[in-house]
């Protein structure tokens, strides 16, 4: 019996402590709320920058509770933590307290909807238009749910009929996802077998200079059309067959110095015909 009497002490006494421990609590709590209320009252008639900090700066809880919602998702950390943080102050600064609304719900919905634009404007590697990243978002959300209740995930006609998008439209906000994030072009691509090293750089095509010289050869010829037969000629032994001027005279039957004035003509009146500013 006094075992039992002293195992029922001993509860009631654990009892006593817990209720002790949680009126101790809800009194802190109390207190908070209330010199946080009166903080408020004092900013708006104050302004001033002191209360205004502090008021802050007792908000920084929730501040880390909506910035770790947001984690996870390529974004830094710290990133995530300043942009609420500086939500919180706007919060703070159009906070009414007379209005009867709870300031953790109205810093809430302000700090979450920060994220949202912060996630909207700042991290896509591609600008895509804002109605093309909801309809992105409400397409993602749509596919989580409905493979949740199909035990698979939804072809684009089930999507269609469950957002009322088009089949295009759904293929359009599943496509744009991958604008979200762009890759290294130095990261390792392709199948084992292009062994290691083997990066997507190596993939990419690069200026061809051929194509400058075929435009180039296409100009030129142009203008050597243009020419009377003997000239064309002889500019096109020079530079085109190679021969010096002494045997363009030979082949032609005429003396090396003629050919050197109808080759300097020749070129006088290419640079003639060239379109102003080539």
């Amino acid at each position: 019996m006094a075992t039992e009497r002293d195992s029922a002490a001993g509860d009631g006494a654990a009892g006593g402590t817990a209720r002790d421990s949680a009126v101790g609590e809800s009194s802190a709590t109390a207190a908070r709320d209330a010199e946080r209320e009166r903080l408020f009252l004092e900013l708006r008639e104050t302004g001033s920058q002191d209360v205004r900090n502090r008021l802050v700066e007792s908000y920084a809880p929730l501040v880390v509770y909506f910035a770790k919602r947001y984690s996870n998702r390529g974004v830094p950390d710290e990133d995530l933590r300043q942009t609420a943080q500086l939500a919180c102050v706007k919060a703070v600064d159009r906070f009414d307290p007379t209005l009867g609304i709870k300031f953790s719900t109205f810093a809430g919905r302000t700090i979450e909807g920060e994220l949202k634009r912060y996630f909207r404007d700042k991290t896509w590697a591609v600008r895509v238009p804002r109605s093309l990243q909801e309809r992105s978002a409400e397409v993602r959300k749509t596919i989580d749910a409905m493979s949740a209740d199909l035990g698979r995930p939804p072809s684009v006609q089930e999507l269609a009929e469950r957002t009322g998008y088009s089949d295009d439209e759904i293929i359009e906000a599943l496509d744009v996802q991958t604008a979200y994030r762009a890759s290294s072009i130095d990261l390792p691509a392709g199948t084992k077998d292009d062994g290691p090293g083997h990066a997507l750089a190596a993939r990419l095509g690069e200026t061809d200079g051929g194509f400058h010289q075929a435009e180039v050869s296409m100009a030129v010829q142009s203008l050597i059309e243009k020419l009377p037969d003997r000239e064309r000629e002889i500019i096109e032994l020079r530079f085109f067959g190679g021969l010096k001027q002494q045997e363009i005279a030979d082949r032609m039957g005429i003396s090396q110095m003629h050919v050197s004035r109808l080759l300097r003509r020749a070129l006088d009146q290419m640079r003639v015909y060239l379109p102003a500013g080539d």
